[in-house]
């Protein structure tokens, strides 16, 4: 049996939880580095930022690093916004990955 054969629940989606969650999740914008097959790591400051970069190549990684958008991030950030050019976020993909970097 293919997955269009099964039969489909009936639901009220405009009144369901489930389709309010999808409207805010729409509105969300998406990462452009996340679209390229980066994942979020962590957003530090040095000489932590550089140990850990260094680490995640070490390892097998490919390593960007973007500036640090309170915006993006969860949590208490109050320390961090406060001095917001000192931190960066790491993001990384296994080598040789074939996402393109386009």
């Amino acid at each position: 049996m293919r997955w269009k054969d099964y039969p489909q629940p009936v639901v009220n989606v405009r009144n369901s939880r489930a389709f309010e969650l999808i409207r805010i999740l729409s509105a969300v914008p998406v990462n452009p580095l996340i679209q390229q097959g980066w994942e979020r790591q962590v957003t530090l400051d040095e000489p932590r930022l550089s140990e850990v970069v260094e680490m995640y190549r070490e390892i097998g990684f490919d390593v960007r690093i973007a500036p640090f958008d309170p915006d993006s991030e969860s949590g208490c950030m109050e320390c961090m916004q406060s001095s917001a050019e000192r931190y960066q976020t790491i993001y990384t993909r296994r080598r040789n990955s074939d996402v393109s970097d386009s």
